[in-house]
């Protein structure tokens, strides 16, 4: 099992989402047999991009991206330290608040979780096609 795990600062949060993304690309290239399609990489490095967004803006401002390739799947977790569960709403048409990426998550993975850890914080987890 491929397993890695990245830092997000708050500084540059556009920067640290770039490079939150990038090291997605790279853990996804570096895998073994079976490799992942490009379509399904694509799709990861999308719900990466979108959970820690979700992470630096009401999560408290820091997370850590966990990912970890199982057989069949790409297991994307980000750990922040807000104890607030995130929550479903409907997605701003009008003044671009957002309210998209939970449910576009939510449809491209097989599976989503929000854990809350006994150290504080939650992890927000997505289990993806490989």
């Amino acid at each position: 099992m491929d397993t890695m795990s990245v830092d997000v600062a708050p500084v540059r949060s556009a920067t640290s989402l770039a490079g939150a993304r990038e090291n997605t690309r790279t853990f996804l290239e570096r895998l073994g047999q079976p490799t992942i399609a490009t379509d399904d990489a694509e799709t990861v490095v999308l719900v990466v991009s979108e959970l820690v967004t979700n992470a630096l803006r009401h999560g408290g401002g820091t997370c850590t991206l966990e990912l970890t390739a199982h057989p069949d799947t790409v297991e994307v977790a980000v750990h922040d330290h807000s104890p607030r569960t995130p929550r479903m709403r409907t997605p701003d048409l009008n003044d671009g608040t957002g309210g998209f990426g939970r449910p576009m998550v939510n449809r491209l993975a097989r599976t989503t979780a929000v854990t809350h850890r006994p150290s504080g914080g939650k992890t927000v987890s997505a289990h993806l096609a490989r």
